[in-house]
């Protein structure tokens, strides 16, 4: 990090209101509709464990960001070295262009149900525009038109619970595939675990660090719960896995327009932009804010000609990379008090992160009950703290 004193730009109400925004998503929505086969009952109760599992490390993460003032990406290179960081940080440029592609194409797709007119490609555009001007307000300007967008997202989300939940009573399940409790479980963390090397681009400008972190991870938390039930209702009690449909129908089109238009805008903004800051990690000549407009065209580019639809597969891969490295920053940072930042690579924790990598892969056919994060996540802090106390003992005796 540089001498000069970081200047912390977020009150803690800002970050509960960028973070609810975040949360209120067609993707989550999406999501959500996956649980339909559980039913009502077993499918919130899913929800719920999953994304305790998923907020409690979101709020870790984001608590390690906001006490240092360091990016996602720093924190990072404290538990991997400076060579080690910049290797997640291209991973996470290349998994947040990939998410900007994925909810431009979704926010695309349910507005041209809406509105016809301008077409899946021209709404791509509009959306991307958007995106980019959210960017160039940058983060210090960005607090007014934040703060209206969250509040009238909050309404709108009102509008939409009522036009799903005044369907009456469940009328059957969405198509598709049965659905394990444990996978379900597994799905609803992987939500908030994409969003783990965001967060804490966030959380280091917290004002006050501990109530920041707090904030942001309850408006996570609540908001994320409410799209998931929105998307299980609009299966159970619409019968439809579009939340689009379920929105025209009801009669919805200005306002559904701007729930779709509005909702991915403020989630993929913090996409785009934290893609910028870590392309900044990688080589702190690249200018965060231009990168952060770059990934964002890019990312409108793909969505227009790359098939991205299909995004559940992508939200496993993500949880098996950065569920691992979380881990790791974690017990490094509150059990064992370490700081790699000044090596070029942290051997130890790049095998433990391997390792990590690894199971969780292969726990996906595990059928467990908290999903399969949690017993990974927990193997991972128990050797890393049995390794450190091994190196401890054998420098001792030396």
């Amino acid at each position: 990090m540089s001498g000069k004193t970081h200047v912390r730009t977020l009150s803690t109400p800002m970050l509960g209101l960028v973070w609810f925004g975040a949360a209120v998503s067609l993707a989550e929505i999406l999501t959500g509709t996956f649980f339909a086969p559980l039913g009502w009952e077993r499918g919130l109760v899913a929800i719920l464990i999953g994304h305790i599992i998923g907020c409690v490390l979101f709020w870790l993460v984001a608590h390690v960001s906001a006490e240092t003032g360091q990016t996602a990406m720093q924190v990072a290179g404290r538990s991997f070295g400076s060579i080690g960081s910049k290797l997640f940080s291209v991973a996470n440029v290349v998994q947040l262009v990939g998410w900007t592609a994925i909810m431009i194409i979704s926010g695309a797709a349910a507005a041209t149900l809406l509105v016809p007119a301008l077409g899946q490609v021209g709404w791509c555009i509009v959306i991307g525009a958007l995106i980019v001007a959210w960017i160039a307000i940058g983060i210090k300007q960005m607090g007014r038109v934040q703060s209206v967008a969250a509040v009238l997202l909050l309404v709108l989300t009102f509008v939409a619970s009522f036009a799903v939940f005044g369907q009456g009573g469940i009328v059957g399940a969405s198509a598709g595939e049965g659905l394990s409790f444990s996978a379900a479980v597994e799905l609803a963390v992987a939500m908030p675990l994409s969003w783990l090397p965001v967060v804490g681009d966030y959380a280091r400008e917290a004002r006050q660090p501990g109530a920041g972190a707090a904030a942001a991870t309850a408006a996570y938390f609540v908001g994320s719960c409410w799209m998931f039930a929105i998307g299980l209702g609009c299966a159970l009690f619409a019968g439809s896995d579009d939340v689009a449909a379920v929105l025209a129908q009801a009669g919805l089109g200005v306002a559904g327009i701007l729930i779709v238009v509005f909702s991915t805008v403020t989630t993929t903004f913090l996409d785009a932009q934290s893609a910028g800051i870590s392309a900044n990690a990688i080589h702190e000549r690249l200018d965060g804010r231009v990168c952060g407009i770059v990934a964002a065209v890019v990312g409108t580019v793909l969505a227009i000609v790359a098939p991205v639809g299909n995004f559940e597969e992508f939200l496993y891969l993500i949880g098996s990379i950065f569920a691992p490295m979380a881990a790791l920053v974690v017990v490094d940072f509150f059990v064992l008090h370490r700081d790699a930042a000044q090596q070029t690579v942290d051997w130890r924790n790049v095998i433990l992160w391997a390792a990590g990598f690894a199971l969780y892969r292969f726990s996906l056919s595990w059928d467990l009950p908290c999903g399969n994060t949690l017993p990974v996540m927990l193997v991972i802090v128990l050797v890393a703290i049995a390794v450190d106390r091994v190196m401890k003992s054998g420098r001792k005796v030396q």
